[in-house]
């Protein structure tokens, strides 16, 4: 019954934020992929759902270890067949999954059996301390919440029984050291689909063009909604950077609620519904610099993973990120991108993008070398986590 209610909830916030056709699309894909074929294989992964957590840290990881010979099926918590999987793989993982009575079935027939299970996540989401004090769970409804009231896969994380966790960033990987736990770092990754559609919008349009762009386009993508707190840390620089410069537009894409200090520059703003996954490239594609804000200092943001950086990177856009430890393990600040701490640097570094179209084209360019080398499925290279998979196996 509580897991019903959850999806009910989930469902009401995807027609509300995205509209009947798309987010009925949206739904109606959830519902569909619950009966979706499942391969026997070596491994399995069990997740969430549907949306963009689902794609990087199920589909995406189990296309790279494919590629890396392993046999991978994904499927979702909702699985009615899910506890008849317990035979068919030789390890688990479970990807920010509650624990209902499905999950918990297949967790002990695994267990009995001795197989491998990982527990695997990509947010601070497995301890309700830290979920219940962002931005992102207060703009929830009641509904959504019941999904956040014990931590996101907890019953399993804590269980003895399991050894082993996969996550995103450095950062999560010492908090869920510190839970008795061998951690193995698997960076998000662009999948092969995903590069189809990019390719295609880099032959369709010079991503390098000559001459300044007129206006200059900075551009932030929330994706979800639940950032309006992070975005407030940049808000005064872009507006000085607007004031300063009435060739420049703001481009706010997604669900964000921007304060009235840009009251007076409306005409230099525009604003982009929720977007598909190809039109989300699109919106990047067409903008001139991208900005990654988060609020410093706050553990959930900390665990946030380097994804704004290359998935705006590969498509040439240059970015200015928050000065935080996943970015700064990221960006070589000054060459493929770069970092910024303070209200000032935001000003400086945003400035110097502006003015200077070169700078832009050899940061994009640097910028796409680095995640095409580092950030797609097909240039993966977590050696020893595959090694550790062929033991288990």
């Amino acid at each position: 019954m509580k897991t019903l209610l959850i999806k009910t909830g989930k469902a009401w916030n995807a027609l509300r934020q995205e509209g009947l056709v798309r987010g009925g699309k949206r739904v109606a894909k959830s519902f569909v992929a619950q009966f979706g074929r499942v391969r026997p294989g070596d491994i399995l992964f069990v997740t969430v759902g549907v949306g963009d957590s689902a794609r990087y840290r199920a589909h995406n990881q189990a296309e790279e270890l494919r590629l890396h010979g392993f046999k991978c099926s994904v499927t979702i918590q909702d699985n009615p067949f899910l506890p008849g999987y317990a035979d068919k793989f030789k390890i688990f993982v479970f990807h920010r999954t509650l624990f209902t009575s499905k999950v918990a079935k297949l967790f002990e027939c695994a267990k009995k059996s001795g197989k491998e299970i990982i527990f695997e996540t990509d947010d601070l989401v497995f301890d309700p301390k830290y979920i219940k004090e962002t931005d992102h769970y207060k703009k929830m409804n009641a509904l959504e919440r019941q999904q956040y009231e014990k931590g996101v896969g907890e019953e399993i994380l804590k269980d003895p029984y399991v050894k082993i966790c996969v996550t995103t960033t450095p950062y999560l990987a010492k908090i869920l050291e510190s839970y008795g736990k061998k951690v193995f770092v698997s960076k998000n990754k662009l999948s092969i689909n995903d590069l189809e559609i990019i390719e295609k919008l880099v032959k369709n349009k010079a991503i390098y063009p000559d001459g300044s762009s007129t206006p200059v386009r900075i551009g932030y993508f929330a994706g979800t909604k639940g950032h309006d707190r992070d975005f407030a840390t940049v808000e005064d620089a872009l507006v000085r950077i607007l004031e300063k410069y009435s060739n420049v537009n703001l481009v706010l894409a997604g669900p964000l609620n921007a304060s009235e200090k840009f009251g007076k520059l409306q005409n230099q703003i525009e604003k982009l519904p929720f977007a598909s996954r190809e039109e989300h490239f699109k919106n990047i594609a067409n903008v001139d610099i991208n900005v990654i804000p988060l609020e410093k200092d706050d553990p959930f943001c900390e665990a946030k993973s380097e994804l704004k950086f290359f998935e705006a990177g590969i498509l040439g856009v240059p970015s200015v990120a928050v000065d935080n430890q996943t970015y700064r393990e990221t960006i070589d600040d000054g060459v493929d991108g770069f970092l910024a701490g303070n209200e000032e640097e935001w000003f400086e570094k945003l400035e110097k993008l502006v003015l200077d179209d070169g700078l832009r084209r050899n940061m994009g360019k640097e910028a796409r070398e680095k995640s095409l080398r580092e950030y797609t499925t097909k240039n993966s290279h977590s050696s020893g986590y595959y090694d550790y998979l062929r033991l288990k196996i």
